[in-house]
Parts: structure tokens; C-alpha cells; sequence
């Protein structure tokens, strides 16, 4: 019987080379912001992140405007450190109502301050991109609902009530009578501070649908056909007067009439639509209106984009770029036909001069294939399969870009992810939709699989984007139960208990995990340190079932990376793949060099070699 050392002796002689093959379709360096090519994304969810000002926390009255739209009595602002699960006093009177069903009426109070505050933690991690979910005036706690886009929300500045009064005094129609509230100019101010720290700032852009307090939709409503605004949605049916019934009906977003759909022509939205759609764009794009947009975003994601005709984002590129050239689009193209679990190749948007990006969920489905996966794990060589399809598709200058990220505010959290393995992507991923799904943290081999998987973000193609709170140790399933409160080192946290069925768990204890964050920081630092893991060419190295090895290479420098994806150790000899030219490397994970004849490499673990004989 051969031993191991032999077996991978053998399959490193008859390696099979997978090289990206992905080209550069459009010949133009400048197909897209090269800044974004060096990035490692952070996404934030504003209300959970960190509450940096108690005074301007929402009250009741802001609540009951969204989903749920249930005035509960005795409401106060979630205790930012309790049980996720647990309900509190005043929640103990929806006893008819599961835990998902009430769930719309918190509010946690994280704030555009608590942002400010955690700068130097941001920095400190090493991200230099953040990227924000909706940040517009909204009731809800996710602000897909906008009830207006001129203006941050009064709740994530710091004075709500003075705010309302000067956007009343406005007209939602000519910018000309727009104004900056208390919020409008904290945010800029956010912008400055990342900026002088050399950090990038995008914000969502909502512009398929609005929420039902939406200016335009309230005068629709108020007016019916005698509106000046009637063509802003696909109306079904309007009211008729003389009937005591109200026959006023409209398409939703994905049927949801709390979400009022923004109407569109043959082109996109249309003109009155998009024209208000642009005054928005140079707004937060170049505030002070003097041509520098030094002092606005940095760019776009644009929300359930393949809902919206590429020829409005074909516009909307045109229009953004001439603000700012360097400015980053990126949208939400995603499930095709998430029944069937099929995700949209984004070539259309990407060739098609509509994004420079998409949110790429097809790398996080392959990751999760490959190394967390119990069940049809696949293999490394058909990891890499996944991987080159996708820079098959795309241009190459994309590629570089795309947001890999492994989660977001629309998934269950990678650490979840861990613990439930086997599932489909984004699917049936919290007790609401599984009663089976495991609300428990993940052990230690599941933190290891979790850092493997960070590793991998680092030093494959295209910027990585980290949820926020992953590099913490949260975990939750999918929405609402992805967007707990960020756990923060200075807090104490209660143990999570409860389950939101009654069902029971295994207790887990909620605090910050020091380790990993050291990890994430470690991870950063090597991607940031080392400029060809943004940019250099990469080539594949199979070398077992479980071990993968790749290159990422330009004229001057050499990083090989090799993952192990199984519980056990496996043995390799790098002098045995004739592209590889080493003898000898330097971790940068360990710290230590390695000699390339015999590595030992553990169980889920990566080793990053830079090549000695590399300048």
C-alpha cells in the first residue's frame, strides 16, 4: 500500500494545470476604477452597527409607519446586549405572533455617530471600502422602503425633529429648494473622515421600488388620476368615488404593496422617474455642486438591478461616470430562478456597459461547496471548474472587481452557514422557513473552516467583502436573524438561550472574539501587503480531492497558495509541479519559511508562500 507522502508524490507529478481563462473582452484598462481592484469591502447595515447618539434613537411613531404596522404599547428601543431571541416585556403581548412576525418593530438605534466612533476599530481591521445598506429616510429598519432619497434618514443624525420641519419646507421636485439637514451633514462629514484615512464609501441605491410614504406615491394615493405624479407606478385600478370600497390598486415589488414599483418604459424608468433619479446621484456625488466630487460617495450598489432595463443603468453609468470617472458601480444581480437555484451569469451588465461589478455570489456558493460542505463536497479540481466559469464570463477587468463576498444582510452569516452546511444557498436558512436549521454558534473545527474560508476571500481574484460582525464571531441565519446588533468588546452580552420556536439549544456565549478579528487583520494585511493579490494573473494547481493550489503572479512577484478543504493532514511536494519554481518560501500566514520538497499541510488550513526568489 502506498503511503500518504507517496500517493501525493504521484498525483503531484500527473497535476492537472486549470488556468483562469478569463480576457479582457474590451481592450481598456480603464473598464473600470482601478482603486477598487486593492479594496477589502466592509458592509455595514446602519441600524445594527453601533449606537453613537441614544438622542436621536426612533420612537414608536416611526415604527408603526413600516412592516409590521402594529402600534404596540410600552415600545422602547431593543437592549442592544440581550438574547437575540428573547423577547422583551412589551413583546410579550404579541403571544399570538411568533418571533418572526413582530420581529419589523425593533429598532436598536445605530446611528451615522456610531459609524464615526468605530473608525479607528474599521481602521484598525484594515478594510478601506465601506459599503452601506439603505441610508435614505425610511420608517423601516432596512430603509428599502424610502419614503425619500434627498435625505438621510433623521434617525441616524442627530436632530430627527428639526430635520422633518426643514424637509417639509422643500419641494420634493426642484432641487434648487433642497437643503442639507442635521443628518445630510453628518454624513458628509463621514465621508471626509473616510476619506482622510484613505477609505472609499458607497451607498445603496434603491431605485426599482419606494415605500408606500414615498412623496409621489402619497400624492398618488391622495389624488388618484388628478396627480401630477400618476405615472410614477404601474397602477392596476383606481378608486372609484362613488363606492364605499377602495378599488385603488398597484403593482408591488415582487407582489409586496408595501414596496410600490417605480414604472418603466421600453428604455427603463421613465423620464420623470429618472430624471429625480439623477438630481440624487449628483447630489451625494458632488455635493457642493463645484465639480469635485472628492467630497461625495464613491460610487453605487444598486438594489434588485436585473428588476430595472439595462438601458436605464446603461444611463445611469454614462450620467455617474461623468461626475466622477473613477466612481464604482456595482449591482445586485443574483438568482435567475432561485427555486431552481440557478444564479444569473451577470455578463449582460458587465460586457454590456451597464457595472463595473455584481455582488458575486456565484464565488460564495463555490466556496461554501468546497469547504463547508458535508454532503456532494466538491472537489478542488471542480472548485476551480466553478471559479474559471466565472472569469470565463466576465472581462477580465471585472473579475478583479467583483464583491466576493461569502454573506450579506439577504443570507444567513457565514459562521451559520458552518454550522448548516448542506443546504442550498439561501435557502430555507432560518428556523422561520426550516425548524430544523441550527441557531448555534459554531464549534472550533467550524472557526477553522470560517478562517479558511476568510483566507481564500484574500487571495483569490476580485475584492473581498466582509459582513459586518463576521470578523467578531457573529452568526445568524437569514433575514431578520443576519442583522443582530454588532457585538462590541467593551459590551457584555447576555448568553443566547431562547429559540425563536421554543425549541431547545445548546447555550452560546455572546462576546467579542479576539482571535478571529486577529485573523481577519492578519488576512488584510497580506492582501493589502502584497499588490498582486489585487492584480496579478493567477493559475490552478489541483493536487488531490481536497488540496488546492493556486498561483497569483506578475513580472515581479510570486504568491502560491495552498488550501487544504479536508480534516485531515495532508503531504505535498511543490518541486514536483514543473510551473512552480521554489525551493524555498516564506509563510506569510506562520511567519516562518518552508522548505517546498515535503509540506505538511493541516487540516483547513492555507499557507500563503511568497517565493523567495520574487523581488
Amino acid at each position: 500500500m502506498y503511503s500518504l507522502i507517496m500517493k501525493n508524490f504521484l498525483i503531484a507529478i500527473i497535476t492537472i494545470v486549470l488556468t483562469a481563462t478569463c480576457t479582457n473582452k474590451s481592450g481598456s484598462e480603464d473598464r473600470v476604477p482601478q482603486w477598487a481592484k486593492e479594496v477589502v469591502w466592509y458592509q455595514i447595515f446602519p441600524e445594527r452597527f453601533n449606537n453613537g447618539d441614544p438622542n436621536n434613537d426612533p420612537q414608536v411613531e416611526d415604527v408603526i409607519k413600516g412592516w409590521p404596522f402594529i402600534e404596540p404599547d410600552e415600545w422602547q428601543v431593543h437592549p442592544w446586549t440581550s438574547d437575540w431571541f428573547k423577547r422583551q416585556p412589551w413583546e410579550e403581548k404579541f403571544g399570538n405572533y411568533n418571533f418572526y412576525q413582530i420581529q419589523g418593530m425593533r429598532r436598536y438605534g445605530g446611528d451615522l455617530q456610531g459609524v464615526i466612533d468605530k473608525l479607528d476599530y474599521l481602521e484598525e481591521l484594515g478594510v478601506n471600502a465601506l459599503y452601506f445598506n439603505p441610508l435614505f429616510e425610511a420608517p423601516s429598519l432596512h430603509k428599502y422602503d424610502a419614503t425619500l432619497y434627498r435625505h438621510i434618514d433623521n434617525n441616524f443624525g442627530p436632530d430627527p425633529e428639526g430635520d422633518v420641519i426643514l424637509w417639509e419646507s422643500e419641494n420634493p421636485v426642484d432641487p434648487e429648494t433642497w437643503r442639507w439637514t442635521s443628518a445630510d451633514s453628518l454624513f458628509l462629514n463621514l465621508i471626509k473622515k473616510c476619506h482622510d484615512r484613505g477609505i472609499k464609501v458607497i451607498i445603496d441605491g434603491v431605485f426599482n421600488h419606494v415605500g408606500i410614504h414615498f412623496w409621489t406615491f402619497k400624492d398618488i394615493v391622495e389624488n388618484q388620476q388628478k396627480s401630477q405624479f400618476k405615472d410614477w407606478i404601474e397602477v392596476t385600478s383606481w378608486d372609484n368615488p362613488s363606492t364605499t370600497a377602495n378599488e385603488f390598486d398597484y403593482k408591488g415589488w415582487i407582489g409586496i404593496k408595501d414596496l410600490p414599483e417605480l414604472k418603466e418604459d421600453s428604455t427603463g424608468l421613465i423620464e420623470p422617474i429618472k430624471n429625480h433619479v439623477f438630481n440624487i446621484v449628483k447630489r451625494w456625488m458632488d455635493p457642493d455642486n463645484d465639480g469635485d466630487p472628492s467630497d461625495g460617495i464613491d460610487g453605487w450598489r444598486l438594489d434588485v438591478a436585473e428588476m430595472v432595463n439595462i438601458g436605464f443603468w446603461k444611463e445611469f453609468r454614462t450620467y455617474v461616470k461623468s461626475i466622477n470617472p473613477e466612481a464604482y458601480i456595482t449591482g445586485e444581480i443574483w438568482w435567475e430562478d432561485w427555486q431552481n437555484n440557478k444564479m444569473f451569469n451577470a455578463a449582460p451588465w458587465l460586457q454590456g456597459d451597464a457595472f463595473d461589478a455584481v455582488m458575486n455570489y456565484r464565488f460564495a456558493r463555490a466556496v461554501r461547496h468546497y469547504i463547508l460542505r458535508t454532503e456532494k463536497k466538491i472537489t478542488a479540481g471542480e472548485f476551480v471548474d466553478s471559479l474559471n466559469q466565472i472569469y470565463k464570463d466576465y472581462n477580465k477587468e471585472n473579475v478583479y472587481v467583483l464583491m466576493n463576498l461569502m454573506d450579506s444582510h439577504d443570507v444567513d452569516r457565514l459562521a451559520s452557514q458552518v454550522v448548516n452546511p448542506d443546504l442550498w444557498y439561501d435557502h430555507n436558512a432560518n428556523p422561520a422557513q426550516n425548524e430544523n436549521y441550527i441557531v448555534e454558534a459554531p464549534d472550533y473545527t467550524g472557526r477553522m473552516k470560517q478562517r479558511l474560508v476568510a483566507g481564500l476571500q484574500m487571495t483569490l481574484p476580485g475584492a473581498p467583502m466582509i459582513y459586518y460582525g463576521d470578523e467578531a464571531g457573529m452568526w445568524g441565519g437569514d433575514d431578520p436573524d443576519c442583522r443582530k446588533p454588532m457585538v462590541w468588546a467593551e459590551f457584555n452580552y447576555e448568553d443566547e438561550t431562547a429559540h425563536p420556536l421554543g425549541n431547545y439549544r445548546s447555550p452560546d456565549k455572546v462576546s467579542f472574539d479576539e482571535n478571529l478579528f486577529a485573523w481577519y487583520k492578519k488576512m488584510i494585511d497580506i492582501r493589502k501587503s502584497n499588490r498582486v493579490l489585487g492584480t496579478g494573473d493567477i493559475e490552478f494547481y489541483s493536487l488531490s480531492d481536497n488540496v488546492l493550489l493556486f498561483k497569483r503572479f506578475n513580472n515581479e512577484n510570486e504568491i502560491i497558495v495552498i488550501v487544504n478543504s479536508s480534516g485531515q493532514n495532508e503531504n505535498i511536494r511543490l518541486n514536483q509541479i514543473r510551473a512552480i519554481e521554489i525551493s524555498e518560501g516564506f509563510d506569510l500566514v506562520s511567519g516562518s519559511k518552508i522548505k517546498t520538497d515535503l509540506i505538511r499541510i493541516d487540516p483547513y488550513q492555507i499557507i500563503i508562500l511568497k517565493n523567495q526568489k520574487a523581488k
